[in-house]
């Protein structure tokens, strides 16, 4: 019988940059010409903004949240090396990096062998870090090998069409040279510290950005600008009877898995209430309390509609980590909640260690 260790974090892109690179996007909202008057005044902004934006734009407060950041990491990894995983499945977004306009499956299981990465070399393709230094130092030649576990994902696959869940796979990329953004993000961001990881990963991407998703290419788009939207994205409550799924198939598997939701939350750029300069983090505090209550209930009912409202698109990785979570009856052994106003999304960390049920 398998053995599961559930644990959500964050992939959030500019965590890969320098500190200088943190308020970009809060910066390029700023500058919109269509921002009304009143919100490019800080006197204005919520009271967290106007705090972390300070005397110095931001810079105190971006230190601070990387620093926020590096300790969820490091309490999560520290679960991971303490489980010692066969395979490390993560639930991640694809933003227009496989799922493009020939194919857009509402999510499915990357298959890979092991497989050498370039994280700066690709970096146009995903994750806005073309030309931009990372923290690490690291150049374009910088290899990785992240390892496949293709048994384990085929057998996955077999189980959940069996429970009724039409799942695709593949077995090699379709556009993105490498691992979407999402999915090599949670892999260099849980090896921060540089100590290596030798875990097989296996990527499971979620059709996040669904009306978005080709439209709008999953990116930033400034005010004003109206496209024909796509077809939606699954369901919170399906995303979550998924997860369930995926919890039996480990269940029954011979293998110690360790399920990864990774994404922020509200992400500020989709958040048409606050003319998308802040996150919602109103709705991130409804959900994050439910978290730490185990109470299933609130995300379940969660509609898609809200979610999207919300600019929780990226918190459908989190609903496949909470379905599992539920099916197992657990309830997280350690979280954190990093808020922020001016750094795009807010950030969770999560742990859920085997026998912390309800």
């Amino acid at each position: 019988m398998g053995e599961i260790l559930g644990l959500g974090v964050t992939h959030y892109p500019p965590l890969s940059g320098v500190d200088d690179n943190l308020t970009a996007v809060f910066r390029g909202a700023l500058a919109d010409p269509l921002l009304p008057a009143e919100l490019k005044d800080p006197a204005n902004w919520p009271e967290r903004a106007r705090a972390e934006w300070s005397d110095d734009e931001g810079r105190a407060a971006g230190r601070s949240h990387r620093e926020q950041l590096r300790k969820g990491f490091r309490r999560t990894r520290e679960a991971l090396d303490a489980f010692q995983p066969d395979v490390v499945l993560i639930w991640g977004d694809d933003q227009y990096e496989n799922f493009r306009e020939d194919v857009v499956p509402p999510y499915g299981v990357l298959a890979y062998d092991d497989m050498v990465v370039h994280p700066w070399k690709h970096a146009h393709d995903s994750s806005n870090m073309k030309g931009k230094p990372n923290v690490w130092g690291e150049g374009p030649d910088t290899e990785r090998l992240v390892r496949g576990h293709r048994p384990f994902a085929k057998q996955l696959v077999e189980n959940l069409l069996d429970d009724g869940f039409d799942t695709t796979y593949a077995y090699q990329p379709l556009h993105h040279p490498s691992f979407a953004h999402a999915f090599l993000n949670t892999v260099l961001y849980l090896d921060y510290e540089r100590t290596g990881f030798e875990y097989p990963v296996v990527a499971f991407p979620i059709n996040c950005y669904g009306r978005k998703v080709i439209s709008y290419k999953g990116d930033i788009t400034p005010l004003g600008v109206e496209r024909e939207l796509d077809p939606p994205s699954p369901s919170p409550a399906r995303i979550m009877a998924l997860g369930a799924a995926v919890a039996r198939a480990c269940l029954a598997s011979p293998y110690r898995v360790a399920l990864v939701g990774s994404s922020s939350w509200s992400h500020s750029f989709l958040v048409d209430s606050t003319f998308r300069l802040f996150p919602d983090s109103a709705a991130d505090e409804r959900m994050y309390d439910a978290l730490t209550q185990g109470d299933y209930k609130v995300w379940r009912e969660t509609s898609l509609a809200d979610a999207e409202k919300s600019g929780q698109q990226e918190l459908l990785n989190w609903w496949a980590l909470l379905g599992a979570m539920d099916e197992l009856g657990r309830t997280p052994t350690w979280s954190d909640f990093a808020p922020s106003n001016i750094f795009v999304s807010n950030k969770v960390f999560a742990v859920y260690e085997p026998g912390a049920g309800k």
